[in-house]
């Protein structure tokens, strides 16, 4: 039993998995900072992110005689979690994800040499296939 556990958690998958939610949670501190610190300000100038929190339609106030809890749709909640979402994906697109790319494609800022193109094989067609199989059969009833 402890040889099919050791098996399971010495598995790459489960390391990588593993490296991917602790770097994964290394970026989130790293995308909440951008967000937080530079985007929501510049939002914060356009209009008062507050107000589209509190901003919905009232179905029943709460100052309703023996109606209990207000019940308000609070779309401006949705809207305001859909722009911090967009933020978020942009933040992440733009500061990590385009710069990572470049890298991979262009190690420490260098121009890639022009390195040489391999032509990929001439994979034959059925028909070719078939008549190598013909030729092959008929040079073996020969002998």
């Amino acid at each position: 039993m402890l040889k099919g556990f050791k098996e399971f958690i010495l598995r790459g998958n489960v390391i990588d998995l593993a490296v991917a939610v602790v770097i994964g949670a290394a970026f989130t501190a790293i995308v909440t900072g951008l967000v937080e610190g530079i985007f929501n300000p510049v939002i914060a100038l356009i209009f008062d992110a507050n107000d589209l929190n509190g901003a919905g339609i009232t179905l029943r106030p709460e100052s309703a005689p023996g109606a209990g809890d207000a019940i308000v749709l609070a779309w401006g909640r949705v809207i305001s979690a859909l722009i911090q979402f967009l933020l978020v994906a942009t933040v992440v697109y733009f500061a990590l994800i385009v710069p990572m790319n470049y890298l991979r494609k262009n190690p420490f800022g260098r121009a890639k040499k022009d390195e040489p193109t391999v032509e990929a094989e001439k994979i034959p067609t059925e028909q070719e296939l078939l008549t190598e199989i013909r030729d092959l059969l008929r040079a073996q009833q020969k002998q």
